[in-house]
Protein backbone atom coordinates (compact mmCIF):
# COMPACT_ATOMS: atom_id res chain seq x y z
CA UNK A 1 0.00 0.00 0.00
CA UNK A 2 2.81 2.43 0.85
CA UNK A 3 4.49 1.74 -2.49
CA UNK A 4 1.24 2.26 -4.38
CA UNK A 5 0.52 5.51 -2.51
CA UNK A 6 3.98 6.80 -3.38
CA UNK A 7 3.48 5.99 -7.07
CA UNK A 8 0.04 7.61 -6.96
CA UNK A 9 1.35 10.79 -5.33
CA UNK A 10 -1.03 10.39 -2.40
CA UNK A 11 0.12 12.01 0.84
CA UNK A 12 1.05 9.56 3.59
CA UNK A 13 3.45 9.30 6.52
CA UNK A 14 7.07 8.53 5.66
CA UNK A 15 8.05 4.98 6.56
CA UNK A 16 10.57 2.17 6.22
CA UNK A 17 9.73 -1.54 6.07
CA UNK A 18 11.90 -4.20 7.73
CA UNK A 19 12.12 -7.99 7.76
CA UNK A 20 14.53 -8.29 10.71
CA UNK A 21 14.06 -6.88 14.25
CA UNK A 22 17.64 -5.61 14.75
CA UNK A 23 17.52 -3.46 11.60
CA UNK A 24 14.08 -2.12 12.52
CA UNK A 25 15.27 -1.22 16.01
CA UNK A 26 18.45 0.42 14.77
CA UNK A 27 16.46 2.62 12.38
CA UNK A 28 13.74 3.45 14.91
CA UNK A 29 16.35 4.58 17.42
CA UNK A 30 17.49 7.29 14.98
CA UNK A 31 13.99 8.73 14.52
CA UNK A 32 12.25 11.43 16.55
CA UNK A 33 9.58 10.39 19.05
CA UNK A 34 6.70 9.65 19.08
CA UNK A 35 7.08 7.01 16.40
CA UNK A 36 4.70 4.37 15.06
CA UNK A 37 5.53 0.66 14.79
CA UNK A 38 3.14 -1.35 12.57
CA UNK A 39 2.76 -5.01 11.73
CA UNK A 40 2.10 -5.65 8.05
CA UNK A 41 -1.38 -7.13 7.61
CA UNK A 42 -4.54 -7.62 9.63
CA UNK A 43 -3.99 -7.80 13.38
CA UNK A 44 -7.49 -7.16 14.79
CA UNK A 45 -6.56 -3.57 15.56
CA UNK A 46 -3.59 -4.62 17.71
CA UNK A 47 -0.83 -4.30 15.12
CA UNK A 48 -0.04 -0.63 15.74
CA UNK A 49 2.06 0.65 18.64
CA UNK A 50 2.76 4.35 19.23
CA UNK A 51 6.06 4.65 21.08
CA UNK A 52 6.75 7.77 23.14
CA UNK A 53 9.69 6.44 25.19
CA UNK A 54 12.77 4.97 23.47
CA UNK A 55 13.01 2.24 26.13
CA UNK A 56 9.73 0.83 24.79
CA UNK A 57 11.02 0.43 21.23
CA UNK A 58 12.43 -3.14 21.56
CA UNK A 59 9.17 -4.45 23.06
CA UNK A 60 7.01 -2.71 20.45
CA UNK A 61 9.11 -4.05 17.58
CA UNK A 62 9.15 -7.59 19.00
CA UNK A 63 5.37 -7.44 19.47
CA UNK A 64 4.80 -6.47 15.85
CA UNK A 65 7.21 -9.09 14.52
CA UNK A 66 5.22 -11.71 16.42
CA UNK A 67 2.21 -10.65 14.32
CA UNK A 68 3.93 -10.36 10.94
CA UNK A 69 7.26 -11.11 9.21
CA UNK A 70 7.24 -7.53 7.91
CA UNK A 71 7.18 -4.50 10.21
CA UNK A 72 6.97 -0.83 9.32
CA UNK A 73 8.57 2.02 11.25
CA UNK A 74 6.48 5.06 10.44
CA UNK A 75 6.37 8.79 11.09
CA UNK A 76 3.89 9.85 13.77
CA UNK A 77 1.18 12.12 12.42
CA UNK A 78 -0.83 14.64 14.41
CA UNK A 79 -4.43 15.49 13.57
CA UNK A 80 -7.92 14.03 13.41
CA UNK A 81 -8.55 10.50 12.19
CA UNK A 82 -11.42 9.92 9.78
CA UNK A 83 -12.50 6.74 8.03
CA UNK A 84 -13.65 7.08 4.42
CA UNK A 85 -14.99 3.89 2.87
CA UNK A 86 -15.33 4.08 -0.90
CA UNK A 87 -16.85 1.83 -3.55
CA UNK A 88 -15.05 1.08 -6.81
CA UNK A 89 -16.21 -0.75 -9.93
CA UNK A 90 -12.73 -0.56 -11.45
CA UNK A 91 -13.55 2.56 -13.45
CA UNK A 92 -15.30 4.83 -10.95
CA UNK A 93 -14.76 5.37 -7.24
CA UNK A 94 -17.48 6.79 -4.97
CA UNK A 95 -17.03 7.58 -1.26
CA UNK A 96 -19.57 6.69 1.38
CA UNK A 97 -20.24 9.08 4.26
CA UNK A 98 -17.22 9.88 6.48
CA UNK A 99 -17.08 8.11 9.84
CA UNK A 100 -15.23 8.94 13.07
CA UNK A 101 -13.76 5.92 14.86
CA UNK A 102 -12.49 5.69 18.46
CA UNK A 103 -9.48 3.37 18.34
CA UNK A 104 -8.13 3.34 21.89
CA UNK A 105 -9.57 1.45 24.84
CA UNK A 106 -9.62 4.39 27.26
CA UNK A 107 -11.83 7.43 27.42
CA UNK A 108 -10.23 10.62 26.20
CA UNK A 109 -8.47 8.55 23.49
CA UNK A 110 -6.04 6.97 25.94
CA UNK A 111 -4.60 3.50 26.38
CA UNK A 112 -3.90 0.69 23.95
CA UNK A 113 -5.23 0.50 20.41
CA UNK A 114 -8.20 -1.76 19.73
CA UNK A 115 -10.23 -2.84 16.73
CA UNK A 116 -12.46 0.16 17.45
CA UNK A 117 -14.57 1.05 20.50
CA UNK A 118 -17.23 3.09 18.75
CA UNK A 119 -18.12 5.24 15.77
CA UNK A 120 -20.48 7.94 14.64
CA UNK A 121 -21.67 9.29 11.32
CA UNK A 122 -21.74 11.86 9.81
CA UNK A 123 -18.65 13.74 11.05
CA UNK A 124 -18.98 17.49 11.79
CA UNK A 125 -16.49 19.55 9.77
CA UNK A 126 -16.11 16.98 7.01
CA UNK A 127 -18.41 18.70 4.51
CA UNK A 128 -19.03 18.19 0.78
CA UNK A 129 -16.11 20.44 -0.15
CA UNK A 130 -13.71 18.46 2.01
CA UNK A 131 -15.04 15.16 0.67
CA UNK A 132 -14.39 16.52 -2.85
CA UNK A 133 -10.80 17.19 -1.77
CA UNK A 134 -10.45 13.61 -0.50
CA UNK A 135 -11.93 12.35 -3.77
CA UNK A 136 -9.42 14.33 -5.84
CA UNK A 137 -6.30 13.93 -3.69
CA UNK A 138 -6.76 10.39 -2.31
CA UNK A 139 -9.40 8.21 -3.93
CA UNK A 140 -9.06 9.00 -7.64
CA UNK A 141 -5.22 8.84 -7.65
CA UNK A 142 -5.40 5.50 -5.82
CA UNK A 143 -7.78 4.05 -8.41
CA UNK A 144 -5.59 5.39 -11.23
CA UNK A 145 -2.53 3.71 -9.69
CA UNK A 146 -4.40 0.40 -9.48
CA UNK A 147 -5.47 0.75 -13.13
CA UNK A 148 -1.87 1.51 -14.13
CA UNK A 149 -0.87 -1.84 -12.59
CA UNK A 150 -3.55 -3.63 -14.57
CA UNK A 151 -5.62 -4.29 -11.44
CA UNK A 152 -9.39 -4.39 -12.08
CA UNK A 153 -10.48 -3.72 -8.53
CA UNK A 154 -14.21 -3.94 -7.78
CA UNK A 155 -15.31 -3.64 -4.18
CA UNK A 156 -14.53 -1.57 -1.11
CA UNK A 157 -11.47 0.62 -0.62
CA UNK A 158 -11.42 1.74 2.99
CA UNK A 159 -9.05 4.64 3.63
CA UNK A 160 -8.02 5.44 7.18
CA UNK A 161 -7.10 9.11 7.02
CA UNK A 162 -5.35 11.63 9.25
CA UNK A 163 -6.46 15.21 8.70
CA UNK A 164 -3.44 17.28 9.73
CA UNK A 165 -3.73 20.72 11.40
CA UNK A 166 -3.48 22.44 8.00
CA UNK A 167 -6.49 20.47 6.73
CA UNK A 168 -4.52 18.11 4.49
CA UNK A 169 -5.71 14.47 4.31
CA UNK A 170 -2.96 11.85 4.66
CA UNK A 171 -3.52 8.10 4.31
CA UNK A 172 -2.72 6.04 7.40
CA UNK A 173 -3.85 2.73 5.90
CA UNK A 174 -5.96 1.09 3.22
CA UNK A 175 -8.17 -1.94 3.68
CA UNK A 176 -9.85 -3.93 0.89
CA UNK A 177 -12.96 -4.55 2.97
CA UNK A 178 -15.68 -2.82 4.95
CA UNK A 179 -14.60 -1.35 8.27
CA UNK A 180 -15.63 -2.53 11.74
CA UNK A 181 -17.24 -0.68 13.51
CA UNK A 182 -17.65 1.89 10.68
CA UNK A 183 -20.07 -0.23 8.64
CA UNK A 184 -22.44 -0.51 11.60
CA UNK A 185 -23.18 3.24 11.42
CA UNK A 186 -23.11 3.56 7.63
CA UNK A 187 -25.67 0.91 6.75
CA UNK A 188 -28.56 2.29 8.87
CA UNK A 189 -28.20 5.60 6.98
CA UNK A 190 -27.93 4.11 3.48
CA UNK A 191 -31.27 4.34 1.64
CA UNK A 192 -30.13 2.94 -1.73
CA UNK A 193 -30.75 -0.80 -2.11
CA UNK A 194 -27.41 -2.43 -1.35
CA UNK A 195 -28.08 -5.21 -3.86
CA UNK A 196 -28.30 -2.57 -6.60
CA UNK A 197 -24.95 -1.17 -5.45
CA UNK A 198 -23.30 -4.60 -5.62
CA UNK A 199 -24.73 -5.18 -9.09
CA UNK A 200 -23.39 -1.80 -10.24
CA UNK A 201 -19.92 -2.77 -8.99
CA UNK A 202 -20.07 -6.00 -10.97
CA UNK A 203 -21.47 -4.36 -14.12
CA UNK A 204 -19.14 -1.34 -13.89
CA UNK A 205 -22.12 1.05 -13.91
CA UNK A 206 -21.38 2.81 -10.63
CA UNK A 207 -21.23 6.15 -12.46
CA UNK A 208 -24.95 5.75 -13.23
CA UNK A 209 -25.98 5.18 -9.61
CA UNK A 210 -26.65 8.03 -7.16
CA UNK A 211 -26.38 6.95 -3.53
CA UNK A 212 -29.16 8.23 -1.29
CA UNK A 213 -28.67 8.79 2.44
CA UNK A 214 -30.85 9.40 5.45
CA UNK A 215 -30.22 12.93 6.72
CA UNK A 216 -30.05 11.80 10.35
CA UNK A 217 -27.18 10.35 12.38
CA UNK A 218 -26.00 7.00 13.67
CA UNK A 219 -23.70 6.02 16.55
CA UNK A 220 -22.17 2.69 17.58
CA UNK A 221 -20.83 1.90 21.05
CA UNK A 222 -18.88 -1.33 21.57
CA UNK A 223 -19.47 -3.42 24.69
CA UNK A 224 -16.18 -5.23 25.32
CA UNK A 225 -15.17 -8.14 27.52
CA UNK A 226 -13.23 -7.53 30.71
CA UNK A 227 -9.49 -7.34 30.01
CA UNK A 228 -9.79 -6.43 26.32
CA UNK A 229 -7.61 -5.62 24.33
CA UNK A 230 -5.34 -7.81 26.44
CA UNK A 231 -6.29 -11.32 27.61
CA UNK A 232 -10.05 -11.19 28.09
CA UNK A 233 -12.78 -13.22 29.69
CA UNK A 234 -14.92 -15.72 27.75
CA UNK A 235 -17.98 -17.77 28.61
CA UNK A 236 -19.83 -15.16 30.67
CA UNK A 237 -23.61 -15.08 30.33
CA UNK A 238 -25.13 -12.10 28.53
CA UNK A 239 -28.54 -10.64 29.32
CA UNK A 240 -30.44 -7.69 27.89
CA UNK A 241 -30.04 -8.28 24.15
CA UNK A 242 -33.55 -9.66 23.78
CA UNK A 243 -35.08 -6.20 24.30
CA UNK A 244 -36.50 -4.30 21.34
CA UNK A 245 -36.06 -0.52 21.35
CA UNK A 246 -36.98 1.87 18.51
CA UNK A 247 -33.94 3.27 16.72
CA UNK A 248 -31.55 0.64 18.13
CA UNK A 249 -29.82 -2.30 16.46
CA UNK A 250 -27.51 -4.76 18.24
CA UNK A 251 -24.74 -6.43 16.25
CA UNK A 252 -23.20 -9.57 17.74
CA UNK A 253 -19.42 -9.68 17.36
CA UNK A 254 -17.97 -11.90 20.09
CA UNK A 255 -20.90 -14.01 21.24
CA UNK A 256 -21.86 -17.69 21.18
CA UNK A 257 -25.08 -19.52 21.98
CA UNK A 258 -24.58 -22.31 24.52
CA UNK A 259 -27.80 -24.24 25.02
CA UNK A 260 -30.34 -21.52 25.87
CA UNK A 261 -27.76 -18.99 27.07
CA UNK A 262 -25.95 -16.28 25.12
CA UNK A 263 -22.30 -16.03 26.22
CA UNK A 264 -19.27 -13.87 25.56
CA UNK A 265 -16.78 -15.35 23.09
CA UNK A 266 -14.57 -12.48 21.96
CA UNK A 267 -12.94 -9.20 22.93
CA UNK A 268 -15.48 -6.91 21.33
CA UNK A 269 -18.73 -8.59 22.31
CA UNK A 270 -21.56 -6.37 21.06
CA UNK A 271 -21.98 -3.29 18.90
CA UNK A 272 -24.98 -1.26 20.01
CA UNK A 273 -26.10 1.17 17.30
CA UNK A 274 -28.47 4.04 17.89
CA UNK A 275 -29.99 6.03 15.03
CA UNK A 276 -31.89 9.31 15.17
CA UNK A 277 -32.53 12.65 13.55
CA UNK A 278 -29.49 14.10 15.35
CA UNK A 279 -26.24 12.74 16.75
CA UNK A 280 -27.24 13.47 20.39
CA UNK A 281 -30.43 11.47 19.84
CA UNK A 282 -28.53 8.57 18.26
CA UNK A 283 -25.99 8.50 21.10
CA UNK A 284 -28.71 8.72 23.75
CA UNK A 285 -30.49 5.70 22.28
CA UNK A 286 -27.29 3.63 22.13
CA UNK A 287 -26.26 4.45 25.70
CA UNK A 288 -29.79 3.99 27.06
CA UNK A 289 -29.89 0.50 25.57
CA UNK A 290 -26.42 -0.30 26.92
CA UNK A 291 -27.59 0.34 30.46
CA UNK A 292 -29.65 -2.84 30.18
CA UNK A 293 -26.81 -5.03 28.83
CA UNK A 294 -25.17 -7.18 31.49
CA UNK A 295 -22.27 -9.64 31.54
CA UNK A 296 -19.34 -10.02 33.92
CA UNK A 297 -16.69 -7.34 33.34
CA UNK A 298 -18.64 -5.52 30.62
CA UNK A 299 -16.83 -2.36 29.53
CA UNK A 300 -17.69 0.42 27.11
CA UNK A 301 -16.37 3.91 26.54
CA UNK A 302 -18.76 6.62 27.72
CA UNK A 303 -17.34 9.37 25.53
CA UNK A 304 -18.16 8.12 22.03
CA UNK A 305 -19.11 11.17 19.95
CA UNK A 306 -18.06 13.63 22.63
CA UNK A 307 -15.73 15.54 20.30
CA UNK A 308 -18.51 15.96 17.77
CA UNK A 309 -20.89 17.23 20.42
CA UNK A 310 -18.30 19.75 21.64
CA UNK A 311 -17.80 20.97 18.08
CA UNK A 312 -21.53 21.57 18.00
Amino acid sequence: AKELLTRAGVATASAQIFDHPPQALAFAQTQPLPIVIKADGLAQGKGVVIVTDSTDLPGAIDHCFQLSPHVMVEQFLVGTEVSVLALSDGKTIVPLLPVQDHKTIGEGDTGANTGGMGTYCPVPGIDKNFMAQIQKQVLEPTLAALQAQGIDYRGVLYAGLMIDPSGKPLVLEYNCRFGDPETQVLMPLLLTDFALICQALLDQTLDQLVLEWDQGASACVIAAAGGYPGPYRKGDGITGTERVMPGVQVFHAGTVQVAAQLQTNGGRVLGVVGSGSTLPEALDRAYTYLQGIHFEGVYFRRDIGKKALLRG
